[in-house]
């Protein structure tokens, strides 16, 4: 397994350079700020858009369950790396890198658990958008791979870590079911919802 990995992010890799506007497109996508600042614009307005009741509930517990996942999602990576360090390709090997040289673990990938955790959120609130943001979140996972940040299963490990905060979260909610009305409630008296 681990020689696919190699062999993964070497060959997408070696298409660095081949293609210098391919290459601008990556730098903008694979940076900390792109995909991280257009998921939170789309929480951000799906907390305020929807024009009818039951609309603006439904979206507003999928941005609650977002922003829970993601923030439960940092916290399993962090919990990981704590015990599990595994070094970045491009300090392994010969990479031509589209990113500056980040030295935390690359194993699991952090920012592609985060936008997996809302994409995935999104997804049990309004389907389509769920979709788009499922494709942004894979594109992100392919560039941060392309550009030598993170090896194939890095991505893997933190699309799945991603997906499953999500799902577990939901499902939590759901048990405690008053207090997420509650909160809700609260947060239309304050104005906030």
């Amino acid at each position: 397994m681990a020689e696919l990995d190699i062999k993964g992010v070497l060959w997408l890799n070696q298409w660095v350079g081949s293609y210098p506007w391919i290459d601008g497109i990556v730098q903008v996508l694979v940076s900390d700020y792109f995909f991280p600042v257009v998921f939170s614009l789309i929480l951000l307005g799906l907390w305020f858009v929807a024009s009818s009741r039951p609309d603006r509930d439904r979206l507003q517990r999928a941005v609650i369950v977002a922003g829970i996942s993601l923030g439960i999602a940092s916290l399993i990576v962090a919990l990981i790396n704590d015990h599990y360090f595994r070094p970045r390709p491009f300090a392994q090997h010969e990479i031509q890198l589209l990113f500056y040289q980040p030295t935390d673990s690359s194993f699991p990938a952090n920012p592609i658990a985060v936008v997996f955790a809302v994409a995935s959120s999104v997804w049990s609130g309004h389907r389509s958008l769920g979709f788009f943001l499922y494709i942004s979140a894979m594109l992100f996972a392919l560039t941060r791979v392309y550009a030598g940040a993170f090896y194939p299963v890095d991505v893997l490990a933190g699309a799945a870590i991603g997906i499953a905060t999500a799902i577990a979260i939901r499902r939590v909610l759901a048990l405690i079911e008053p207090i997420p009305t509650y909160a809700l409630k609260l947060a239309r008296f304050l104005c906030l919802g």
